[in-house]
């Protein structure tokens, strides 16, 4: 009996090692970096630029698959299922924890299915006004907005969208209504509120820039929690006028769930060392998002905060749900 003892011991400490051993060897073929979108768009420069440099970090290739559909769960849906070894991984952004709410049946669960490896990035949006619409600031759009209810119309790229989600939000916290006015995409809505067809609209940050710039829009606030490095001398919405209002698009790196925590702690520890290059910093703000690596444990909360938020903003501004 004394003999099986050692053995015993022996077998518990290659079950402790082979986990470790595993994640100095890891990767030893390439990786999968599933983007749920279409080529071309801002989460798809995500993952290749961040593909690239873990790429040249980790010594393997991280190979790019996009699949796109049905708002960007099918995509997800793959990665949900995937082995958990870490060579599937996701990269997201904020509409994963607006589908929880958005879809009533979704073939995962964001904060069962997956762990968290870092943010990438968040990026924001930009409340633009038509140059004809007498609105300095937040305070007097809101002023604005209570006065005549649903009469101050905005533009988005349809139901669900970044833009009607950043509105309905904005409703939710101020306690304001406005009317809604969809269009086939982000680019139609900023050109309607050019052209005073609606009255503003809050489209993301590099899509409305070049239109301010060249006098055609007036851009009265950013989205997010601390001013943009782009637009340094725009105050936030929270600074001008609406304190609990943040709308951040964030982007992020996910795993399958149950994936060994040497190999998530080694992918996110490697994320964070490639987002100190200024290269790659650069190239993030170039896509109008401020770099903001984080451990696994923020983005968790991050991702269960949104969630919760998102649950409350779609309801209360009763959106269809898909």
């Amino acid at each position: 009996m004394h003999h099986a003892r050692p053995r015993l011991l022996c077998l518990l400490a290659i079950a402790v090692a082979a986990p470790l051993l595993q994640a100095q060897s890891y990767p030893q073929r390439p990786v999968r970096f599933i983007v749920p979108f279409a080529p071309g768009g801002t989460s798809d420069i995500v993952g290749r630029l961040m593909g690239t440099a873990l790429g040249d970090e980790l010594g393997q290739t991280f190979v790019i698959d996009n699949r796109a559909g049905a708002g960007a769960t099918i995509g997800t849906a793959i990665v949900a299922r995937a082995p958990a070894d870490g060579y599937t991984l996701l990269v997201s952004h904020s509409g994963m924890a607006i589908n929880e709410t958005l879809y009533a049946k979704l073939p995962y669960r964001a904060l069962v299915d997956f762990a968290p490896i870092s943010l990438v990035g968040v990026a924001p949006s930009a409340v633009v006004v038509n140059n004809a619409l007498p609105v300095k600031n937040m305070v007097d759009l809101v002023t604005l907005a209570r006065k005549d209810p649903g009469k101050l119309t905005y533009g988005s790229a349809g139901i669900g969208s970044v833009g009607h989600l950043s509105v309905a939000l904005l409703e939710y916290v101020a306690g304001v209504q406005f009317s809604h006015v969809p269009y086939k995409g982000g680019a139609p809505s900023v050109l309607a509120t050019m052209t005073g067809e609606v009255n503003f609209s809050i489209p993301t940050l590099p899509s409305a820039t070049p239109q301010v710039k060249a006098g055609k829009l007036r851009m009265i606030a950013v989205t997010t929690a601390k001013r943009s490095s782009v637009v340094p001398d725009v105050p936030t919405v929270m600074e001008s006028g609406v304190p609990k209002y943040v709308y951040e698009v964030w982007h992020a790196l996910f795993a399958p769930a149950n994936t060994p925590k040497p190999i998530l702690d080694r992918l996110s520890q490697a994320t964070r060392k490639v987002m100190e290059g200024a290269e790659l910093r650069a190239q993030l703000r170039a896509q109008g998002i401020e770099p903001s690596p984080s451990s696994p444990a923020q983005l968790e909360r991050l991702l269960r905060d949104d969630i919760a938020i998102w649950a409350a903003t779609i309801k209360a501004a009763g959106i269809p749900i898909n």
